[in-house]
């Protein structure tokens, strides 16, 4: 995916792998890291740039400066920066290139907001968000790529669907796309140095023991199942991760929790709770597809399984969304209700606790 000599993963929040797994990753990747040579006479690092990397014009570049996004020496710098002998320059954005070309297609979304910088929407269970092994359509950047192709403002000469960050396939909820090339890098720097606001509700198995609660632990790829992530509490491997976690409404067996997440990991939410004790609801990647929890018999048995039909899917789900906007420097800030699976499966818990 990534060019040899051009791009590699900088930004802890976002994975490189584009499969339909990635979740609540978000950040920046080093499009390419430089040492200025030791002839170089002092000039403009947005005209430097420009000769330097002919593919990038002149304007794209000084939009990547004002959003804060090229470094030299460790110090953001402006495009008026003239750049030295020696000087180490980065400059990250908000993706990595693409590989494929992106197919738009009529596929209906939930668009919450739009405007000339931005869109949000609330993406329905079951959506991958971005073409990978597996799912090169259908996803939804095919359906932004045709919805944007109507829009005569929008800014073709974006490097790909302005993707600022991802949920998995089976989480639902809200995402922002941005739709030119200064509100991508301005909203991937925001969730670079965690500025927004982010809630997720969750559905996880047992009856947490607090009200409230904090999970510290890095998180890496499991050491025996490659397709979980696995919480390293020694912090021996992975990658350091906080889960912050409240009780919302407890079915006894079953427990409706709100997250904030200090970090941004692959799969955080489900490694942190499956860590301590508390896997999520029908999360069959994390052994959540069975029950873990209740009483041994028949009829709870059958409650679940018809539970788990109306549910079928982790029960995960990106609840709100704030951020501050690329050009009117307002705060927005969007909620998405609970999803009608997850709403259905808490209504059959709470009929079940009410009859036994």
């Amino acid at each position: 995916m990534l060019d040899e000599n051009e791009d590699f993963l900088e930004d802890e929040f976002i994975n490189n792998d584009t499969s339909s797994d990635d979740e609540e990753n978000s950040g920046l990747y080093e499009h390419f890291n430089i040492t200025v040579d030791g002839n170089q006479e002092p000039l403009r690092i947005d005209k430097y740039l420009s000769i330097f990397r002919q593919n990038s014009t002149r304007n794209k570049i000084s939009q990547t400066c004002r959003a804060g996004n090229v470094i030299v020496n460790g110090n953001v710098v402006k495009q008026n920066y003239k750049v030295k002998p020696g000087d180490n320059i980065s400059v990250l954005l908000a993706h990595p290139p693409r590989e494929n070309v992106i197919i738009p297609q009529d596929i209906p979304i939930n668009i919450v907001y739009e405007d000339e910088d931005l869109i949000v929407v609330d993406k329905d269970a079951g959506m991958v968000v971005h073409p990978g092994h597996g799912n090169w359509d259908g996803t939804l950047i095919n359906a932004l790529a045709f919805h944007f192709a109507k829009d005569p403002n929008y800014n073709s000469d974006l490097d790909r669907v302005g993707l600022v960050h991802r949920i998995d396939k089976d989480t639902s909820g809200l995402l922002v796309i941005a739709k030119n090339e200064y509100a991508l890098s301005y909203l991937a720097k925001q969730f670079f140095d965690r500025k927004t606001k982010r809630l997720y509700w969750a559905f996880v198995w047992g009856n947490l023991q607090n009200d409230e609660g904090t999970i510290t632990g890095h998180i890496g790829r499991h050491p025996k199942n490659r397709m979980q992530m696995y919480t390293y509490e020694d912090g021996s491997q992975g990658k350091h991760a906080v889960t912050h976690y409240k009780v919302l409404e407890r079915f006894r067996y079953m427990t409706w929790i709100e997250c904030k997440l200090e970090t941004g990991r692959t799969h955080q939410i489900r490694a942190h709770m499956k860590h301590i004790g508390h896997t999520l609801f029908n999360d069959e990647r994390y052994e959540g597809n069975v029950i873990l929890r209740g009483v041994n018999l028949p009829k709870y048995k059958q409650f679940v399984n018809n539970v788990f039909e109306i549910l079928p899917r982790h029960a995960l789900h990106a609840h709100t969304l704030g951020f501050v906007h690329p050009t009117t420097k307002k705060e927005l800030y969007f909620e998405s209700p609970m999803p009608k699976d997850m709403q259905e499966a808490s209504e059959r818990w709470r009929n079940y606790l009410e009859n036994n």
